[in-house]
């Protein structure tokens, strides 16, 4: 169902997120996630030439994580083509020291401890949100995150995969919770 119709208002600003997954040859996997901010307006900057045009990237920045089956970081590389400060693209190498975190449970929590504040860039860092997102259903070709016969991971992390819901009963009955009829 769409959005109803929104009240009379000027388009100001865009930012696109575009991420992918691939599955490498060597069997590890790539997840590539790009950020883009534009303006429908020109506006004054100083770092890049006294301004910035309309529809001109303020910033585009891309980063590619290389992960094993365990979602471990293995290598990151971080690209910064456009910033709105000259100082901003210093900061790309230090993301390296993403290699030996884990995209699972307290993922965000390391990642703003190694990366919050001036240690890192802001949007890199809301950046790696959507890619821990985009390694897990990347990943997901290989089925539900179990190891044995533990619960599977996506239980209780949504609505659709309550414990006491109808998705659950139906693929997992034996970690329902749903009381059986």
């Amino acid at each position: 169902m769409p959005l109803p119709p929104p009240a009379p208002r000027k388009h100001l600003h865009t930012r696109q997120v575009i991420c992918q997954g691939f599955k490498r040859e060597d069997g590890l996997w790539d997840i590539e996630g790009q950020m883009t901010d534009t303006k429908t307006y020109d506006f004054p900057n100083e770092d890049r030439g006294g301004q910035v045009r309309a529809g001109e990237a303020v910033h585009h920045m891309v980063v590619r994580v290389t992960i094993n089956d365990a979602m471990l970081i293995l290598d990151a590389e971080v690209a910064m083509d456009f910033t709105p400060f000259s100082v901003c693209p210093a900061i790309a190498p230090s993301f390296k020291g993403l290699a030996g975190m884990v995209l699972g449970p307290g993922f965000k929590k390391n990642l703003l401890a190694k990366f919050g504040g001036t240690m890192g860039c802001t949007h890199i860092v809301e950046l790696m949100g959507p890619i821990a997102t985009t390694a897990f259903q990347t990943l997901s070709v290989k089925g539900p995150r179990t190891s044995g016969d533990s619960k599977p991971s996506v239980i209780d992390r949504c609505h659709a995969f309550a414990a006491d819901g109808p998705v659950v009963a139906r693929l997992w009955p034996r970690f329902s919770s749903k009381a059986n009829p």
